[in-house]
């Protein structure tokens, strides 16, 4: 019979568990090192994100991925950022992939399709389930040299078409999205990870043009992820709208209607950080609705987060209930994500070279057909 003492042990270490699933975590290297290891097996985080830094060659990256895997108990999100163009983690092992901005050039849906199927069967060759892509950022003037050729169009309308048309190739491949960056780094002509953008915009505008690809698409984004940017026309203050309640829970969740998992971006850049330290950011995030705290580069801030998500949860209730609805909310869309646990099989240079030529023949389309 159990005793009050261990009922109470086995209640913290459950409650452990669930702050685990709140996490996604980069790394520096690019094997399985001790330390990471030990990180792994003690924070059971969702998931995990792999960079540039941190990818070598097709084999490797797979392996590092199924390490990663090893040390987890509950299927991980196996994260990559693959828009392609500017953001192309995998440009150096399979090749570079045509921007965004460059597929939609051609305006032809079936190559929207096609370039998230393209990206997505990329990924998956290489151990990864989920994409954070497509942005569905608005491309305005002011965001032209921070975004660039990441961003599609102005038109809401044409932003939405091509990212309905990404999100199904990547899903067709096997492969979760992500709309970003909420609630939209448009109007921003500063760069998030270095600095907090205030986009002064009325909510009237944000509503009309920010949020209608959200909007539009609240029922396919598997994830959102949240910007580290303000909006002080709207939420009468520069707090980053990753840790806003109103952004997540009221205009996200309760006025936009979405239901799937919502993320941070990187909780480690200086957007965020010059509002909040590394712990009170994480639990921020989680207190404002969000279900996800990325935190991509020092296992020090992963630790410090899941500490003081730990200490949180203990001494306030309320927030330990927040905690136990994401965690729940987390848990259950793994269990009906069945395509989460199965891999490919080990990527042989004679995949690697099949995924280089279609990709290639897929740029050099992309490329003629926007002549």
């Amino acid at each position: 019979m159990a005793t009050r003492g261990t009922k109470i042990h086995q209640s913290v270490r459950s409650q452990e568990r669930d702050i685990g699933q709140l996490l996604i975590i980069g790394f520096e290297g690019t094997e399985m090192s001790p330390g990471l290891a030990s990180l792994l097996q003690s924070v059971q985080p969702a998931g995990v994100i792999l960079f540039a830094r941190n990818i070598v060659s097709a084999e490797q990256t797979y392996r590092l991925l199924k390490d990663c895997q090893a040390q987890v108990s509950i299927p991980l999100f196996r994260c990559v950022d693959l828009e392609g163009g500017k953001v192309d983690r995998l440009r150096n092992v399979i090749g570079p992939a045509p921007s965004a901005a460059a597929v939609f050039a051609v305006r032809d849906r079936a190559l929207f399709r096609k370039h998230g199927r393209i990206i997505g069967e990329n990924c998956r060759a290489l151990g990864f389930n989920v994409d954070f892509a497509p942005a569905v950022d608005l491309a305005f003037e002011a965001s032209r040299s921070v975004m660039a050729s990441r961003l599609v169009s102005a038109d809401p309308r044409e932003t939405a078409l091509y990212a309905r048309e990404f999100l199904a190739g990547l899903e067709a491949a096997g492969v979760l999205g992500s709309g970003k960056h909420f609630p939209g780094l448009g109007e921003g002509n500063l760069d998030s990870h270095h600095a907090l953008p205030v986009i002064q915009k009325s909510w009237k505008k944000l509503w009309a043009e920010d949020l209608a690809p959200y909007r539009a698409l609240r029922r396919n984004f598997p994830f959102v992820m949240v910007s580290h940017a303000a909006y002080p026309e709207v939420t009468g203050n520069t707090l980053p709208a990753s840790l806003s309640k109103k952004w997540i829970t009221g205009i996200l969740q309760k006025r936009i209607g979405y239901r799937g998992l919502i993320a941070s971006d990187d909780l480690e850049m200086g957007g965020v950080l010059a509002a909040a330290p590394i712990e009170q950011a994480a639990v921020e995030h989680v207190r404002a609705g969000g279900d996800l705290c990325l935190i991509c580069h020092k296992q020090e801030f992963v630790t410090r987060a899941y500490e003081e998500l730990v200490h949180t949860a203990q001494r306030d209730r309320r927030f330990a209930k927040r905690v136990a609805d994401s965690s729940r909310r987390v848990l259950a869309f793994k269990k009906k994500k069945t395509n989460l646990a199965r891999w490919a099989k080990t990527p042989t240079d004679e995949v690697v070279a099949r995924l280089s030529r279609r990709l290639w023949e897929f740029g050099e389309q992309v490329r003629l057909e926007g002549l």
